[in-house]
């Protein structure tokens, strides 16, 4: 079987995996309009004063930024990304970072500056972040509407160092 017809046989699979994605993130449950920054609300049960445009950041997620940043003399922003990869076909991202690019988006909650950028953000809109801990492994993570979607960073016990 040559390299061009496995291509061949393969688009019609991968165009059809890329529209339903496409059709889950732009479904009417998921939008809205604006794009301002972030209490919590409940995101299980979204109230009238929910954003479904914001991106949230729970009590964990901000607690863990602030210990990390305590020990950083420039204060890191936490960057979330979307890449191609993993099950659904997306895969979430990660970082630290100290630079914020004009293409970015920044949603902020009692001084924690959460950064995502254009392409990245029509993924997760109307998301929260949260960070948990668990016996075996501690990790930010993407949650929608209450549901766990994604495990992304996990830090090793001793970071920082």
């Amino acid at each position: 079987m040559s390299p061009s017809s496995l291509i061949h046989r393969l688009t019609p699979f991968l165009a059809a995996r890329i529209r339903h994605n496409h059709r889950l993130l732009t479904s009417s449950y998921f939008s809205s309009s604006s794009s301002s920054a972030s209490a919590l609300p409940d995101p299980s049960s979204p109230s009238p004063s929910h954003d479904n445009d914001a991106v949230y950041l729970t009590d964990n997620c901000v607690r863990r930024m602030k210990e990390l940043q305590a020990s950083e003399e420039d204060p890191k922003l936490l960057r979330l990304g979307v890449e191609t990869g993993g099950c659904s076909g997306f895969q979430y991202v990660f970082d630290l970072d100290d630079k914020i690019n004009p293409e970015d988006r920044v949603f902020e909650r009692e001084g924690v500056k959460l950064v995502i950028d254009d392409i990245s953000y029509d993924f997760v809109k109307g998301a929260t972040v949260d960070y948990t801990q668990e016996l075996i492994r501690s990790a930010f993570q993407v949650v929608l509407a209450g549901v766990f979607i994604a495990l992304s960073f996990a830090f090793d016990a001793t970071f920082p160092r």
